[in-house]
């Protein structure tokens, strides 16, 4: 696994209708290694494209993961693409080769053939799922989304083959209803969700690796027992604020490695290229359940900064 990672930089424009229904016909709107040690792994790959605008500075790196419907040959195929807010519906996609095929075989990573995120636009609602595929190519998975608004769909996999990569591909998707954004929460250092405390130590830099800790505590005792999930001890997403560059980082280590422990602490290593905010979704699995914890960071040293504990993400895993 590789563990110096590096967010991508890649700009998109973001489209938000204030106060007033969002219609479901309405358009919505990484980190590379630095040869550290073996032992993080990310579902990224560099970029070429500059960024433009939201302040972000260009850096030579391939495209940003999540910001393309398209790429290496695959496209996603979203087959749902609005709901509405707050009823049960289910979402359903395809990923389609060159040739216009349904892609039916997958190289499993982390336990699954393919990872699905969904997060809103305002980076707010969060959902990590696990859609089950029909014979024909065909995935679907129930979603739930409490807010209107317009959110992101990420499809994380690796097609089947000996000279396929990892792709991330990345589709909008519109929830109807009243719609009323909200602002990214303030920076913190500290998380609860559903009973735990998870506190983040560590910065992200501009061009430069740097560790990210996370402890993970429970009715103030430190969690030594974490559980795998989907083979590790714990899964990172991490989300650009603006254009929705995505990350899925692994951390440092994994179970049965002979010299990772189970907690309370997890880490990764990673390099920000370009000033701004990030959503860090980090999902953990004790005593049977999988919990998100989430955070805001800004770049040059906001990891630290001071805003109040925020509340668990809205994630209502579909794990």
């Amino acid at each position: 696994m590789k563990t110096g990672l590096k967010i991508t930089t890649f700009a998109a424009a973001l489209a938000a209708t204030f106060g007033t229904a969002y219609g479901v016909g309405q358009g919505i709107g990484p980190v590379v290694a630095d040869d550290p040690p073996k032992h993080g792994k990310d579902h990224t790959r560099p970029s070429s494209a500059p960024t433009e605008g939201d302040g972000h500075a260009g850096h030579d790196t391939p495209p940003a993961g999540g910001l393309q419907i398209s790429e290496g040959g695959y496209t996603l195929d979203l087959k749902t693409p609005t709901v509405t807010a707050g009823q049960r519906a289910d979402l359903r996609f395809t990923v389609r080769d060159g040739s216009g095929r349904a892609v039916t075989a997958y190289q499993r990573e982390h336990d699954k053939e393919l990872h699905l995120i969904v997060a809103s636009r305002d980076l707010v609602t969060y959902r990590h799922l696990h859609p089950t595929r029909a014979a024909d190519g065909t995935w679907s998975t129930p979603v739930d989304l409490p807010r209107a608004g317009g959110y992101r769909v990420f499809a994380d996999f690796t097609p089947a083959g000996k000279n396929t990569k990892n792709l991330t591909l990345g589709a909008d998707l519109a929830a109807s209803g009243p719609y009323r954004p909200k602002e990214l929460p303030a920076p913190s250092t500290t998380a609860e969700t559903n009973g735990y405390d998870v506190e983040l130590a560590g910065a992200l830099s501009p061009g430069k690796a740097s560790e990210l800790r996370l402890k993970v505590s429970r009715d103030g005792k430190p969690v030594t027992d974490l559980q795998p999930y989907l083979g590790a001890y714990g899964h990172l997403v991490a989300l650009r604020s603006g254009d929705l560059a995505y990350l899925h980082v692994h951390p440092n280590g994994e179970p049965g490695d002979g010299t990772t422990k189970p907690g309370p602490d997890i880490s990764f290593t990673a390099t920000a290229p370009s000033a701004g905010s990030y959503r860090l979704f980090l999902d953990f699995q004790h005593d049977g359940k999988v919990h998100t914890a989430a955070f805001t960071v800004r770049t040059g040293g906001a990891a630290a900064g001071s805003g109040t504990p925020e509340g668990h993400a809205d994630d209502g895993h579909g794990h």
